[in-house]
């Protein structure tokens, strides 16, 4: 059975990094991975995604502080978080697609996405 498992999450001061993993296993074929963040009281957030031919996006809210790659290899696809604001505290969840999308915006939108992790938390502190 396909399944996505995240790992990585913490607790780690403003200011601080993470390395987030999610790593995907009985999958025949991925198109696009990405990955979302859910705050309390908040919508998802569709926040970085990397297509298999290694092309990346990244929404504003992270540009420049968060990198998403993947090692195909070992089937697992990794966030880089610097620079880390109290903001990012959320519950954090890798996706996959196995089919592109066509309109503007569409691979940060969780619609876009079938398949999903459980999560992992991260929290920031002051």
């Amino acid at each position: 059975q396909a399944r996505l498992v995240e790992s990585g999450g913490g607790s780690v001061q403003s200011g601080g990094s993470l390395r987030l993993s999610c790593e995907a296993s009985g999958y025949t074929y991925k198109y696009r991975m990405a990955w979302f963040r859910q705050a309390p009281g908040k919508e998802r957030e569709g926040i970085a995604t990397i297509r298999n031919d290694g092309h990346s996006t990244y929404a504003d809210s992270v540009k420049g502080r968060f990198t998403v790659s993947q090692d195909n290899a070992k089937n697992t696809m990794y966030l880089q978080m610097n620079s880390l604001k109290d903001e990012d505290t959320a519950m954090y969840y890798c996706a996959t697609s196995e089919n592109p999308c066509f309109y503007i915006g569409c691979s940060l939108r969780s619609s876009t996405y079938n398949s999903w992790g459980e999560g992992t938390q991260v929290t920031i502190s002051s």
